[in-house]
């Protein structure tokens, strides 16, 4: 890049497609251009809800995760259209191959937004004018819309690309950080969702401003490690580099148990399930990391291995999503054969603070019924202690289904 020998620092893009799922549509079917445009797991049922809607739905007030019937009253001439996540998987990948056209740094966050780092691009011209390059050849190559933030770092580059859209090229420098993100709540800021809002509130922090100077012992007391990180954050510093391996390398969390017998009630191996799902899950969330992949192992009584696997469309972390798939897994693939260990695994891992939800209407349904489940042992743990309260399995009806 033209002088980019006089930057000290970085310079990142964050790219974000915008409103993904219903841009590639509108490209697939260019009638459904200029129209409000919904995407919904199944729009026949009067209990669907948006995943994600056009921004002519949004002009209506349409938003995600509203239930259909809703967005039909608000928008009556809202076009509402079931997922293909195949046609949205085809469209992430050609524009991962457009990007990198322009630099072999680039770091996959999800199916639809991801970072370059430019630092060293030949690109003749401003970091600026390389931002509406990119943004020019995905629209007239893919038919697709996307905005781009510039930053010395990721944070920063993730924070600027939510700032215009769509089609949005924003620079936001460390030096802006007081006077553009110091004013704003805690809760916009990117990693801080609504139950870390509530625990910064009962220590005072209601901007981003008061956590960048909130004390380090308070933090830590009450937030652990990670309020280190989102001090940090608060202040603009970010030092990680954009890794194109952390997408390639199937990173992993997982454990397994070696049973004192060779075991063969169902009921048993997924109170087994259930217990192993709970250690991934708490070790996940020491790490503040979710992931994709599901992977179920056995070993029978001859000690040989099976491994089946389940690809996910949204990242789990909780110890419940977890043992859905897991379970799920072992009564699709387990044959009644005895079992001597079982594994259970997640991977694709990510950071959980970088991972977008495209939600389904299956995810949200599940997670919208499994929050308020979740809270209420969150706050029985907080009273009397981790393992104080633990699951159940329904007799003859394991994990509820």
């Amino acid at each position: 890049m033209a002088g980019s020998g006089q930057h000290r620092g970085r310079i990142i893009f964050h790219i974000d497609m915008n409103s993904f799922f219903a841009s590639v549509e509108q490209a697939h079917d260019p009638s459904l251009k200029g129209k409000p445009v919904a995407i919904a797991g199944n729009p026949k049922e009067r209990r669907g809800i948006v995943v994600t809607c056009s921004y002519e739905a949004r002009a209506y007030g349409v938003y995600t995760t509203m239930p259909v019937w809703e967005a039909r009253k608000k928008c009556p001439d809202l076009i509402v259209i079931p997922p293909d996540h195949n046609r949205y998987r085809d469209a992430s990948n050609a524009m991962f191959r457009l990007l990198a056209t322009f630099t072999d740094l680039i770091e996959p966050v999800s199916i639809d937004e991801g970072y370059l780092d430019v630092t060293e691009s030949d690109w003749p011209g401003s970091a600026v004018s390389l931002a509406e390059e990119i943004q020019r050849r995905v629209l007239t190559e893919l038919d697709l819309p996307c905005s781009i933030g510039i930053a010395p770092n990721k944070f920063l580059a993730k924070t600027a690309s939510d700032m215009k859209k769509p089609m949005g090229i924003t620079i936001l420098r460390k030096r802006d950080v007081p006077a553009v993100l110091w004013p704003l709540p805690v809760i916009e800021m990117h990693g801080v969702g609504k139950s870390t809002e509530e625990k910064f509130r009962t220590i005072g922090v209601r901007t981003i401003g008061e956590l960048a100077a909130a004390p380090d012992g308070i933090l830590k007391e009450n937030l652990g490690k990670r309020g280190h990180y989102l001090k940090q954050r608060a202040n603009g510093i970010d030092s990680r580099p954009v890794d194109p391996e952390s997408a390639n390398e199937r990173k992993s969390v997982g454990g397994s148990v070696t049973l004192p017998f060779d075991e063969t009630d169902p009921e048993a191996l997924k109170k087994t399930l259930r217990g192993l799902s709970e250690k991934v899950a708490i070790r996940l969330g020491r790490r503040e990391l979710a992931g994709d992949v599901v992977i179920l192992q056995i070993r029978d009584a001859d000690w040989v291995n099976h491994t089946r696997s389940r690809t996910l469309t949204n990242p789990v972390y909780s110890e419940e999503a977890i043992f859905r798939e897991a379970e799920a897994l072992l009564d699709r693939h387990w044959e009644g054969q005895p079992v001597r260990l079982l594994g259970v695994t997640v991977g694709g891992i990510v950071d959980r603070a970088e991972a977008t939800e495209q939600l389904s209407i299956f995810s949200y349904q599940k997670y919208a019924k499994e929050e308020p489940v979740l809270k209420a042992l969150g706050d029985l743990e907080q009273k009397f202690g981790k393992g104080a309260v633990t699951r159940g399995i329904r007799d003859g009806n394991p994990g509820g289904k």
